[in-house]
């Protein structure tokens, strides 16, 4: 497992996180030391570019906003043309997903070898907002009923994927429902996924989500026949 770990890139999709990022790096460093991290900047216009390279990230950028799907496949595509990773950790820039976690992921993999491993934020108890928890229920439910899999969470973006996996699934949508997208596209070619529990964190951060589009673009990925 230490060599996979080794071989792990960090894709981060960030828009207009030069607040939080200085913080990400730093505690991502803290607990993977030796992993390389990336930032795929998505047209932000507050300085996320210069202070990803301040914190010597590698950053790929969009010259306008395309939407966080976009970026992820930006992420992938930079990865798969220019690094020998075996695998690919992908998280939030908003510092909704505690660096901490990381670990666990590797130590997921170690135990099941799956393909994707995604993060599954509790819902009751928790401090997810009502209209999350049902929005994510729902989805995760539908998602599952779609593809056959257990899906416990379906839109968290906290992941760590296998290089082959990214090989094979491209996204074609751009914005929030692209990780959906994602999961639909994974469990299609026969890819394990497995979950593993993470800390639920909401805070005072902007989201760009706009619930309505979200839930409008999530129906249509949802019942899309993907060739």
């Amino acid at each position: 497992m230490t060599s996979f770990l080794a071989s792990t890139v960090i894709l981060i999709p960030a828009f207009n996180a030069s607040r939080s990022l200085p913080e990400l790096i730093m505690r991502l460093r803290n607990v993977l030391p030796d992993v390389s991290i990336l930032i795929v900047d998505d047209g932000s216009s507050d300085g996320t570019s210069a202070v990803a390279v301040q914190m010597h990230a590698t950053v790929a950028r969009h010259s306008v906003n395309q939407g966080k799907g976009a970026a992820l496949q930006t992420g992938f595509n930079y990865i798969l043309e220019n690094l020998s990773s075996d695998s690919i950790l992908t998280l939030d820039a908003d510092l909704q997903h505690a660096p901490e976690d990381a670990p666990m992921f590797f130590e997921t993999f170690r135990k099941t070898h799956a393909d994707v491993i995604v993060g599954w934020r509790q819902r009751i108890g928790t401090i997810m907002p009502v209209h999350r928890r049902m929005s994510n229920a729902f989805t995760s439910f539908l998602v599952g009923t779609r593809t056959g899999a257990v899906i416990r969470d379906s839109q968290c973006g906290y992941r760590l994927i296998r290089r082959t996996v990214v090989e094979q699934v491209k996204l074609e949508t751009t914005g929030f429902e692209a990780e959906t997208e994602f999961l639909i596209k994974a469990a299609q070619k026969k890819f394990s996924i497995e979950f593993v529990p993470i800390q639920t964190i909401y805070g005072g951060e902007k989201s760009y989500m706009t619930h309505w589009n979200t839930t409008k673009h999530f129906a249509k990925i949802l019942f899309r026949d993907w060739a």
